[in-house]
């Protein structure tokens, strides 16, 4: 790759090197030019799928603003790419990189179907919502082929157990048949992440995700069976979508959708040379003006970790994004409402079937 060229079919434009390594690596040009000479490529852009198999796999979430009490994560790394995404930063914790490699290198959790259901039987265990891909998204691509997370959502509906699911990939249609009897008893919710409605942005934030249309048409064939879906428009990048909020409320409205949630793009750790990288390759024309209201939002830095601020910004560009979403959901979902998942039945499925006694 030369120049600015932008690597087409991935979000992160570069390696960039693991914060807890001592040593790190750079590709020099004499290399470059070897490979050149030689018709060799000089990086493998495959990827690859590596095989874990974790102790324990329900994690609690400690963060105040976030939303979930306790995630579920059957993949790390993301084939998806979304270049803003703050879950790169935990690939780092695996020995890996947070730019090409959370995309090239997924870890795959073999034994996450057993060890929910070890917790799921736990007499300890007091049912609360535990929600797929609080990290990584469990509708990647790589979940056509494996179905572990099919099959977690057997679990969930055996033991009649509320589960919640965030996700960008139309693939969640697959499963809609346990997903409609998940809802009989309000045991599911989910949250579908839709940036835009304009293809060729999608194509740039999030290379390897469902188009827009088939998200839309995912929200349509959830509400078609009572399955409530919310949409997360996560994040808003200012003068990349944040004019797009009101048309985008309006169509999902229409779609059949019950709430519409948003964060604001916050650069932390390693994202920021991430994100900076990309955006100077695909928008070189708006690169510096969408950095500077970016920081505008976080007093000043693309780094903002600060609780109650971090997910929503603040100051003029924020207060005029959350207007937005405030005179949207006035507008087009008034009277509409998620519903509050259900805990009761668990206990009386703990061992997969009805207790009568």
């Amino acid at each position: 790759m030369k120049g600015n060229e932008h690597i087409e079919g991935r979000g992160a434009q570069h390696q960039v090197a693991n914060r807890f390594f001592e040593l790190s690596y750079e590709m020099r040009d004499d290399f470059l030019n070897y490979c050149a000479a030689e018709g060799e490529e000089a990086t493998d852009s495959r990827t690859t799928f590596i095989d874990t198999f974790p102790n324990t796999i329900v994690n609690k979430v400690n963060s105040p603003d976030v939303g979930l009490e306790f995630s579920l994560n059957p993949y790390q790394g993301c084939e998806h790419g979304c270049v803003y995404c703050y879950a790169r930063n935990s690939h780092e914790y695996w020995g890996y990189g947070p730019g090409l490699d959370f995309e090239q290198k997924i870890l795959v959790k073999r034994n996450a179907v057993e060890l929910l259901e070890q917790k799921l039987r736990s007499k300890s265990w007091k049912a609360a919502p535990i929600v797929l891909s609080g990290n990584t998204d469990c509708y990647q691509p790589i979940e056509r082929k494996l179905q572990i997370t099919r099959k977690l959502l057997q679990l969930f509906l055996k033991y009649k157990h509320p589960v919640g699911i965030i996700t960008k990939n139309a693939l969640i249609q697959r499963d809609i048949d346990i997903l409609e009897e998940l809802a009989k008893d309000n045991l599911v919710r989910v949250n579908l992440s839709i940036t835009s409605l304009e293809e060729k942005t999608r194509q740039l934030l999030e290379p390897r995700t469902a188009s827009i249309k088939k998200r839309l048409q995912t929200i349509e064939k959830l509400s078609e069976k009572d399955i409530p879906v919310n949409v997360m428009m996560a994040p808003i990048i200012p003068s990349i979508n944040s004019h797009e909020i009101l048309p985008l409320i309006k169509e999902i409205a229409e779609r059949g959708a019950c709430g519409v949630g948003y964060t604001v793009v916050r650069l932390n750790g390693a994202i920021g040379e991430v994100f900076s990288e990309w955006i100077r390759r695909a928008m070189p024309d708006r690169a510096d003006k969408v950095l500077h209201q970016i920081a505008e939002c976080h007093n000043g830095t693309l780094n903002d970790s600060r609780f109650g601020t971090r997910m929503k910004g603040e100051g003029n560009i924020a207060d005029q994004i959350s207007q937005q979403f405030a005179i949207g959901r006035k507008k087009y979902l008034s009277g509409r409402e998620r519903p509050v998942l259900n805990c009761d039945l668990h206990e009386q499925y703990k061992d997969g079937q009805l207790k009568l006694f």
